[in-house]
């Protein structure tokens, strides 16, 4: 068995790497596909782009490549309809649901869990479906009643109605991290 041995230079000091700077780097960076790739290895000419333009080599196809990330860049965003999630209108239902508080628990209904869903109809009527924590609670009779005049007050709103259900029925697991978290139950 060959003995390895291990030989140690001791140097007094090193020159610093260069170092890059912004202008040294080329404009545009573009990177071929794995078939580009492979084609620019084979040979230079592996489209056509008509009879009238002759044969196009893979140089002047990446020259004309965009970086895929321009055209996402460039596109505006997509306006979202008022009445569907992330609209305007449904926003500010869903914000004025938020400052509607229990009066037994202070956590407000949204965040309890007590709303299952927020329609926004196309004529701006807002359709709110609830339950409450059991129907023997003490605001049965009143909560819905101002859940829809608030609704029914939020700029954009023709009209609010409010559909009281018992099926699921409420518990706490329907409760948002923020509830729990408020109530020491986290």
């Amino acid at each position: 068995m060959s003995e390895r041995k291990i030989n140690v230079e001791e140097v007094d000091r090193v020159d610093a790497p260069p170092k890059v700077r912004v202008g040294d780097m080329p404009d545009h960076i573009i990177a071929p596909s794995p078939v580009e790739a492979e084609a620019m290895q084979n040979s230079e000419s592996i489209l056509k782009a008509g009879p009238e333009t002759g044969p196009e080599n893979i140089s002047d196809k990446l020259e004309r490549k965009r970086d895929y990330l321009e055209g996402f860049l460039a596109q505006t965003p997509t306006q979202t309809p008022p009445n569907e999630s992330g609209g305007a209108l449904y926003d500010a239902v869903i914000d004025t649901l938020k400052s509607i508080y229990d009066p037994e628990i202070p956590v407000n209904i949204y965040d309890l869990g007590l709303i299952y869903g927020v329609e926004i109809t196309p004529d701006n009527h807002a359709i709110v479906t609830m339950t409450l924590t059991t129907p023997h609670c003490p605001v049965a009779e009143s909560m819905p009643g101002e859940i829809e005049l608030q609704v029914g007050s939020v700029p954009g709103v023709g009209h609010s109605e409010v559909n009281l259900v018992w099926d699921p029925p409420w518990d706490p697991q329907k409760m948002s991290d923020e509830a729990k978290l408020e109530l020491g139950m986290l």
